[in-house]
């Protein structure tokens, strides 16, 4: 699978990579169907001290493109959130996908 980010408004960080990248395989070795996936960082000014750090991915799989965004104060956490939540989206779609 093929992995690329994008920074918008924040230096780049190889720990931070390196923890997308971790998150991302393990969605892989579930649904082996997923072909690349695009991690988006940004950061947004907010009035809230919990989100602000926002991590969106979009992963490129059979049928329309999955998308997941989250807002928390640190990469990480929104990291694993949005991973959740495509993990979820991912699921629904492999019910989808049966084989007759």
């Amino acid at each position: 699978m093929e992995i690329l980010f994008e920074y918008h408004d924040v230096a780049t960080s190889d720990r931070l990579e390196a923890h997308a990248k971790e998150k991302l395989e393990a969605l892989v070795t579930r649904y082996d169907f997923v072909i690349r996936a695009d991690v988006f960082f940004k950061t947004e000014n907010t009035t809230s001290d919990d989100t602000g750090k926002i991590c969106g991915i979009r992963l490129s799989a059979p049928g329309p493109r999955l998308f997941s965004e989250s807002s928390y104060d640190n990469f990480y956490d929104a990291v694993s959130k949005t991973v959740n939540e495509l993990s979820k989206q991912l699921e629904k779609r492999k019910d989808k996908m049966k084989t007759y």
